[in-house]
């Protein structure tokens, strides 16, 4: 049996044991999925456990998405440009990182029909899943990218159709694609949203990357406001079927993406319906 986890700060919302155990069921293969929550300073530690316990993959959350990078032994090319990695291949004992939101991100958006092409996007937040986003929505053709952020920075990104503002600047912004990448909202804080209805009337499609709740305060807003809403679990789903594909090192069915969704749907998040 071989082992496998996830890395983050606080997982006791998680549903990726769950998701990685029916993958790994699809696919014929026994292993094991472990919560790993560890405190900033000790990543370093983790990094040399997971070789010691010869961990063969890892899945990484918030908020060590960019963290973890210095830990590792090379980095991939989408990953490297993307800036943040979400998954850890033990391979031949080197430590190697990879970003497969990036993959998860457009599983959601082309399952629930949000087309990028020519769109004004915002993404709240500015950690390691916005960067997903933002790379996603560019190669995909988005017009305009807002990236909004406490602090923040332009510096940052010296593209031109890319700009960083202010939650107060977001104001007068009106797009096509609203994305929530911050944990405001996420279990147990399910009655936060990370900005209001005012700010949600503005666009037309509002997508929450947060999965427990599967309908965040943030969506509930954008269902009073009659826009097409769009939960984080297809992403999570996809990102993890990507993931098990780089462990593995085959190709794994795509179809098993919307069958594990409404399986984790209807068992975990109790939404028969849909």
């Amino acid at each position: 049996m071989e082992f496998y986890g996830l890395l983050g700060e606080k997982l006791s919302y998680s549903l990726s044991p769950e998701i990685h155990f029916e993958i790994l069921n699809s696919i014929k293969r026994e292993g094991a999925y472990k919560l790993f929550e560890i405190e900033k300073d000790n990543l370093s530690d983790f990094a040399k456990a997971l070789k010691l316990l010869k961990v063969k993959g890892c899945n990484v959350t918030i908020p060590y998405k960019k963290d973890i990078m210095k830990e590792l032994d090379g980095i991939s090319e989408e990953a490297a440009k993307i800036g943040a990695v979400n998954t850890i291949y033990l391979n031949n004992g080197s430590l190697q990182g990879f970003n497969t939101d990036y993959y998860g991100f457009g599983v959601m958006l082309k399952i629930s029909g949000i087309e990028v092409k020519d769109s004004v996007a915002v993404i709240l937040g500015n950690g390691g899943a916005s960067r997903a986003v933002l790379h996603y929505l560019l190669d995909n053709g988005a017009r305009e990218v807002y990236i909004v952020s406490r602090k923040p920075n332009n510096e940052e990104y010296s593209l031109s159709n890319v700009k960083v503002i202010s939650y107060e600047e977001l104001k007068g912004i009106k797009g096509d694609i609203l994305i929530n990448s911050t944990p405001v909202g996420m279990y147990p804080n399910i009655l936060e949203s990370p900005v209001s209805k005012d700010i949600i009337s503005n666009f037309a499609s509002i997508v929450d990357l947060i999965y427990n709740p599967y309908e965040t305060k943030f969506l509930s807003y954008g269902k009073e406001l009659n826009k097409k809403i769009v939960g984080g679990l297809y992403m999570l789903v996809g990102q993890a079927v990507k993931a098990q594909e780089i462990w593995q090192e085959e190709e794994i069915d795509q179809g098993i993406i919307k069958d594990i969704y409404n399986r984790i749907n209807i068992r975990f998040l109790g939404n028969k319906d849909r």
